[in-house]
């Protein structure tokens, strides 16, 4: 298998934990994309992925597979280890809801910051921008840190007391609200020490 992607952009971190969660980094050939001069929005890679994003995954028989839930589901169901997806209705159901909270409410939302109120990735890359938008989308993750805070005071992970591909989420989203400078207030000490205790991990902390 390949993976197309830029390193330690968040949508691709949240693949590479996930493959590191499940022991499976060595079944993987990353394959660096040059996002920075375009290479996404080539006619090359567009056939890999319409919508020009990382990070893609390349299976043997020649299917790609794009959209970073989707990419962890194939690994989560592939590979032997702890389900990061979970096993039961319940658990799956639950899972699924708190990993899309914390795609839209944080994830998404900072990058909606990122990409209209500040520089973003340059110029050249950011051909539209709408600031106010951006900065609305900015509180909004802001509000989701709150929210996640509240969360976090009930339970040791986001979707309850296990590891899950919700708290991979939440946390690349963390990273990168860090990278575009959205603080984490101080008071909220419940995702504070969630994401110290997450960053401790083997699968993160490589």
């Amino acid at each position: 298998m390949k993976i197309y992607d830029v390193e330690n952009f968040p949508n691709p971190l949240r693949v590479r934990i996930a493959l590191a969660e499940k022991n499976a980094t060595a079944n993987v050939e990353f394959v660096p994309v040059d996002l920075l001069n375009g290479e996404h929005r080539t006619d090359a890679f567009l056939a890999k992925n319409p919508l020009a994003g990382v990070p893609v995954l390349e299976l043997d028989d020649g299917t790609f597979i794009s959209e970073s839930t989707a990419i962890t589901e194939y690994i989560d169901t592939a590979f032997e280890g702890p389900s990061l997806m979970g096993k039961t209705a319940k658990e799956r159901a639950v899972i699924n809801m708190m990993q899309k909270r914390a795609e839209s409410m944080v994830l998404d939302a900072v990058a909606t910051y990122f990409h209209h109120a500040t520089d973003g990735l340059g110029p050249d890359l950011e051909v539209y921008q709408n600031a106010g938008w951006g900065e609305k989308q900015g509180e909004k993750a802001r509000q989701g840190f709150s929210y996640f805070n509240d969360v976090l005071e009930q339970s040791a992970f986001v979707a309850g007391e296990q590891f899950s591909i919700a708290d991979i989420t939440l946390y690349a989203g963390l990273v990168f609200a860090g990278f575009a400078q959205i603080a984490i207030p101080n008071e909220l000490t419940h995702l504070v020490a969630w994401q110290e205790k997450v960053a401790k991990r083997p699968s993160v902390a490589v």
